[in-house]
């Protein structure tokens, strides 16, 4: 048991080493999927941006009406 434990563990050493290298294949820029990705995140930021635009216009344009337009008449408004 103790042997097999020690190989794995040296596999793994060696291992992690080998895949940190870097190697032969060397690729340019951002590759077509990371493209895609990046693309898929900015449009669910814009498509939640614009109804955050909407509403908070809708409480400002609440907030900075005057109110005396929408109140219903009592017999204390009149």
């Amino acid at each position: 048991m103790r042997t097999i434990s020690t190989i794995l563990t040296t596999l793994m050493i060696t291992a992690s080493q080998a895949l940190a290298a870097g190697g032969a294949v060397e690729s340019e820029g951002i590759g077509i999927l990371t493209a895609c990705f990046i693309g898929f995140g900015a449009m669910i930021v814009l498509f939640q941006f614009i109804p955050g635009l909407l509403l908070i216009a809708g409480m400002l344009k609440g907030l900075l009406s005057l109110g005396h337009k929408d109140a219903p008449e009592t017999a204390t408004n009149k």
